[in-house]
C-alpha cells in the first residue's frame, strides 16, 4: 500500500512516499518558509516525479502532534483536504512515536523531545523489542526536572529486562534533542543525541508509524496538542 505522509509539527516541514515501510520518495525542507506555502507544493511535486497519481494512494498520513500549534494544523488540514477530496482513508499519528520509527535501535531508550517552552519538552518514551517498538508511557509536556528523574526509573525498568544490557543508553531525538542533552548530561545521566540524519521530524517517520495505526475518515481526525494555546490560555 502505498501511504502518502505528512509532516510540519516544528521548523522543517517533509512530505514523503512509501510502500510498505519502503521510501520511495521524499522532501524535506527547514528554510523557514510558512508551511502552508511549501507543504502541498512538496507533495505535488514528489508525486509527479514518482508518476504516483491520487488514485494509486492508499493512506494519507499526518503528525497529528505534539508541535508548534501553527505547524500541526496547517499539516493535518493539508493531510484532510486531499483525503477527503480523493475519498481516501486518513491517519493521525503522535509526532514523537514518529520519530521513534525513524532509529530503530535496539537495547537503547529512545527519548524523543520537543521543545515546548515555558520550561517544559513534549516527551514520550519508547524501546524496541523483538523487532517492535515498545511505547513506555504516554506523550506528555513536561519539565526536564521532571524527565530526568523519569529517566532513571525507565533505565532500571528496561535493565531489568535485559541482563546483557545493564543501562541501557539514551538517545534523544527531535528538536529539543540539544537542550535536553545539556540538561541531562548536568544531571548525571548518560546520553546522546542521535545522529542528525534521523534526529529532526520527518514524514518518512510518519508513514512508518501509521502502518500500524488505525485509520480513520478525514473529519474524524483531529490535532492533539497536550495543552491549550497561548490564546485560549489568555482568553481563559
Amino acid at each position: 500500500m502505498l501511504i502518502l505522509a505528512f509532516e510540519s509539527s516544528a521548523k522543517p516541514a517533509s512530505v514523503a512516499v512509501c510502500s510498505d515501510g519502503e521510501l520511495l520518495g521524499q522532501y524535506y525542507q527547514n528554510s523557514g518558509l510558512t508551511h502552508s506555502r511549501t507543504l502541498l507544493a512538496m507533495a505535488e511535486s514528489l508525486l509527479k516525479n514518482l508518476s504516483i497519481a491520487s488514485s494509486d494512494i492508499g493512506l494519507v498520513a499526518a503528525s497529528k502532534g505534539p508541535g508548534s500549534f501553527t505547524g500541526v494544523r496547517i499539516g493535518v488540514s493539508a493531510a484532510k483536504g486531499l483525503a477527503w477530496g480523493w475519498e481516501k482513508p486518513i491517519c493521525g499519528v503522535s509526532t514523537l512515536e514518529a520519530m521513534a520509527h525513524q532509529a530503530p535501535e535496539p537495547g537503547a531508550l529512545l527519548c524523543p523531545v520537543m521543545d515546548a517552552r515555558r520550561g517544559q519538552v513534549y516527551n514520550a518514551l519508547f524501546t524496541w523489542r523483538d523487532g517492535s517498538l515498545r511505547r513506555l508511557c504516554e506523550d506528555r509536556a513536561i519539565s526536564l526536572e521532571n524527565l530526568a528523574a523519569e529517566l532513571q526509573s525507565a533505565q532500571s525498568e528496561c535493565s531489568g529486562t535485559d541482563a546483557a544490557n545493564p543501562s541501557p543508553p539514551i538517545m534523544l531525538i527531535g528538536d529539543g534533542a540539544e537542550i535536553s542533552y545539556n540538561y541531562l548530561s548536568a544531571a548525571g545521566l548518560q546520553c546522546r543525541m542521535a545522529p542528525p540524519l534521523i534526529r529532526w521530524q520527518t514524514a518518512y517517520g510518519v508513514a512508518l508509524a501509521a502502518i500500524s495505526a488505525e485509520p480513520v475518515s478525514a473529519i474524524e481526525l483531529e490535532p492533539s496538542y497536550l495543552r491549550p494555546s497561548q490564546a485560549e490560555r489568555e482568553r481563559s
